[in-house]
């Protein structure tokens, strides 16, 4: 099946904001082929589908601190701060755009979502796994070391006098 859009460049349209994966407004808009203005629109004529928790307008420092991000800016200038959807406002937005580009899109983004949520999950089962080794290593080389001190440790016994 030929992708419309690769994974890599989902990748890297999704920033980490307020404990939350998002994907801002213009980068969905420029995914789906539509106008940011047409996307916008379509949202606030739904707002009610929209709760904080799938979606939020980024503060000013935000917008600033990711804008600094990059060294030339491809974003021009805005008038209004961008938008960021989570991965369910990401899955709402497919219900407002339904055009065939629209559609495909939003699956190849929610695959992206799928698979950074399966690359962290793998992360966190591989440091409790060296925490596990680290602890039993630490246990078993204790005691080697403890071998060791006691194989080099010399007593301080006072000599016996030999005659008289």
């Amino acid at each position: 099946m030929g992708y419309l859009v690769k994974q890599e460049e989902i990748f890297g349209k999704i920033y980490f904001l307020r404990g939350e994966k998002v994907i801002l407004d213009q980068d969905i808009a420029m995914l789906y082929g539509v106008e940011l203005k047409v996307l916008n629109q379509a949202v606030k004529r739904n707002l009610n589908r929209f709760p904080s928790d799938f979606m939020f307008k980024l503060s000013d420092m935000e917008f600033k601190n990711l804008r600094s991000q990059f060294v030339t800016s491809s974003w021009g200038g805005r008038r209004y701060l961008p938008y960021a959807f989570t991965e369910q406002g990401v899955a709402m937005l497919s219900g407002l755009l339904n055009s065939d580009r629209a559609v495909k899109v939003n699956i190849e983004i929610m695959r992206a979502f799928v698979q950074l949520r399966r690359l962290i999950d793998t992360n966190k089962e591989l440091a409790k796994k060296i925490e596990k080794l680290e602890a039993k290593y630490d246990k078993q080389f204790k005691i080697v070391f403890d071998a060791i001190r006691e194989l080099i440790r010399v007593d301080v016994k006072p000599k016996r006098k030999i005659g008289f």
